[in-house]
């Protein structure tokens, strides 16, 4: 089953789809968000359609106390969104501390440095994180 990884952030959208057996996440193109407007769905959901994910796995921005926030909740609202246009099962991974993982995992890739300091390349990086600790976690 392949299922589509999304790490929602204010500026970008990290995006990441598993292999056919639901294996192993990698990484898709980052997109671009404007602030102050909607999330591009519809260009999320080509992107689902393309890839033919039966599942939807969103990263969940908890607090580092686990409470949620508003950010938590508009996070919550637009996943619902997404999978409600895809008709797609929903699964929350908490996030908490995958970006300083996913920069981490970036650095230790031994690019030069103009490389390793794009954002696009971290958000993408935790959007693997998110969507194979999902995978991981579904085989135990």
């Amino acid at each position: 089953m392949r299922a589509l990884g999304i790490d929602f952030g204010e500026r970008r959208i990290g995006l990441a789809v598993s292999d056919p057996t639901g294996t192993i996440a990698s990484p898709l193109p980052t997109l671009q968000r404007r602030k102050g407007k909607r999330p591009p769905l519809r260009h999320i959901e080509e992107v689902a359609r393309t890839h033919e994910v039966e599942a939807l796995v969103v990263g969940l921005p908890l607090e580092l106390d686990g409470r949620e926030s508003e950010w938590t909740t508009e996070v919550r609202e637009v996943g619902q969104k997404l999978a409600n246009r895809l008709d797609l099962p929903l699964h929350f991974v908490d996030e908490r501390l995958t970006s300083v993982r996913a920069e981490r995992a970036v650095r230790s890739l031994g690019l030069p440095r103009g490389k390793r300091e794009e954002k696009g390349r971290v958000d993408a990086a935790s959007a693997i994180l998110i969507l194979q600790g999902w995978l991981d976690g579904r085989e135990s």
